[in-house]
């Protein structure tokens, strides 16, 4: 430090006049060596030199040798600790001055090692390689781009956000529903009642087992029954039924755990022997703040306790909270803006032209996928982080990267991890151990998936032509295709842009017109009688 402070008072060289001054200017090490560029030249000790020191002989590395005289810092980044630190400044200043005479000669060899273009096949995908730029210029033109396209759509239709589709904010129509859904509270009391008469032993358990299936079966049909009932906004509709599959799930899981719970308490105290492979997290008890943390909880398989973060970011909840109604502003805008006079100028995919079909499904594919990306964002990042954050709930893998799925049974594993374990967990291994083949325990998981899917779409429209049914189903054989792909090319670009061309280019797209068309001929229908 002593020797470094000094250096740092000598005037060795100026090189402002230099065209090396801003990028190639030499810099003299700590340990005597200099950097030029890229370039990094070190002292080595004489053959005089004790222990390692440098003496007043020294030279630069290479100097008798010019093939050694050059050291790539990509190389050899390495320095030496046994140099002397100790020199004086004088010696340092003719070192550094005898680097300069040698560096860029004519003699020194530029190219030492075997090196690939930076986009290369073989060099473009290594983990080393930063494609940040590259990114930056995708941002840059994404954003130029679709700000053309925002000021030309206000140019040719003006402003077309509204409420009459989404929100009946003139009418009293979403009342029912409204109330439908504070009374689905109901739902979880009962089963709590339930469960406790089966622990105290007051009810056989076949009979537990039908009172849940009683309960069950009744909060998901009391609010299809209401929505059919009540003309109301699509939005209401939706909102209503997802809440309604959302308690169904959790009332599913209630019983089921409380049921294995029950059974390995039992085989406890018979004096049974349990697998070691089971692993006894929690005892079995029947806690009414346990459902109630659970029923509220980012969460849709139930046990007694979770993993729980220390305290509540307060600052961090109210910036998360900003995003989700600005990206919730940002899908409204694209549906209101883009979305709807797409498919108002549109006809029935399998009704018109097919290539008049095909162009407005590509049109449509585009503004969907943003809106699509928007409500993944904002739901499964945004939402369920400030519910997780305000309930202290720990486990927050709502999803993995699923947009780097190589198939789709990789993305339907990613894309929804609390649906995922709930399905792993109640109703593909239970399959299983019942007995019934893998495939077919995967078909009746789509089954599932596909019943609730058409549900949420189907209701809210009063329309039941099973679109949302065949399109989930639909994956079933696309799991096969995109596994073949991947097993056939090895290749994970294969797999993944087809899953996204069939998924969110031509799927989802489709779905819309579909289901759009049939909800205004159904319209037209009831206007004209």
């Amino acid at each position: 430090d002593r020797l470094w402070s000094r250096l740092s008072k000598v005037n060795v060289i100026s090189f402002s006049s230099s065209p090396m001054a801003i990028s190639d200017e030499p810099q003299l090490l700590r340990n005597g060596s200099v950097r030029i560029g890229s370039v990094l030249l070190r002292r080595r000790p004489s053959a005089t030199s004790v222990n390692g020191l440098f003496d007043s002989s020294s030279t630069v590395e290479g100097e008798s040798s010019g093939e050694e005289l050059v050291k790539d810092s990509s190389s050899d980044d390495s320095v030496s600790s046994d140099q002397n630190i100790d020199a004086s400044p004088e010696q340092d200043r003719v070192n550094y001055i005898s680097a300069i005479q040698f560096t860029y000669r004519p003699s020194v060899p530029a190219h030492r090692r075997i090196k690939e273009s930076p986009l290369s096949s073989d060099n473009i995908f290594r983990q080393l390689q930063s494609h940040a730029g590259l990114f930056n210029l995708c941002i840059v033109v994404l954003v130029a781009v679709n700000s053309r396209l925002i000021i030309e759509n206000l140019m040719k239709y003006g402003w077309l956000i509204k409420t009459g589709f989404w929100f009946s904010s003139k009418s009293l129509r979403d009342w029912p529903l409204f109330m439908c859904c504070l009374s689905l509270a109901i739902f979880p009391l009962a089963a709590f009642i339930v469960e406790k008469l089966a622990q105290q032993k007051c009810i056989y358990e076949p009979i537990a087992v039908l009172l849940h299936i009683i309960i069950t079966a009744t909060a998901i049909l009391y609010p299809i029954l209401v929505i059919l009932r009540c003309d109301s906004a699509f939005v209401s509709g939706v909102t209503l039924m997802l809440l309604a599959c959302i308690v169904w799930l959790k009332l599913v899981s209630y019983a089921h755990t409380n049921y294995d719970l029950r059974a390995l308490a039992n085989s406890i105290e018979k004096g049974e022997e349990l697998p070691s492979t089971l692993n006894m997290d929690y005892p079995y008890e029947v806690s009414f703040k346990s459902l109630t943390y659970f029923m509220v909880a980012p969460t849709l398989c139930y046990q007694p306790r979770y993993p729980r973060t220390p305290f509540i970011r307060k600052g961090w909840v109210l910036r998360q909270f900003i995003k989700l109604i600005i990206f919730t502003g940002v899908m409204g805008f694209i549906i209101e803006q883009y979305i709807n006079p797409i498919v108002q100028n549109s006809q029935h995919p399998f009704k018109g032209n097919l290539l008049y079909a095909i162009e407005r499904v590509l049109k449509l594919s585009v503004p969907n996928l943003y809106v699509w990306l928007c409500m993944f964002y904002c739901f499964f990042h945004l939402w369920l982080n400030i519910l997780a954050e305000l309930l202290r709930f720990g486990d927050r893998e709502f999803y993995k990267d699923w947009w780097n799925a190589r198939t789709v049974e990789e993305y339907w594993r990613m894309w929804n991890m609390p649906v995922h374990k709930w399905m792993i967990r109640h109703l593909y291994f239970p399959c299983l151990r019942s007995g019934i083949p893998k495939g077919a325990a995967v078909l009746i998981a789509f089954l599932v998936s596909a019943l609730f899917h058409e549900l949420c779409i189907a209701v809210p429209c009063h329309i039941f032509k099973l679109w949302a049914f065949s399109g989930i189903m639909f994956q079933a054989p696309l799991v096969l295709i995109t596994n073949y792909l991947q097993n056939k090319f090895s290749n994970s670009m294969v797999g993944n842009m087809f899953f996204w061309f069939t998924f969110c280019i031509l799927g989802q797209p489709m779905c819309v017109l579909l289901y759009y068309h049939d909800l205004m001929n159904r319209k037209s229908k009831l206007d004209q009688s």
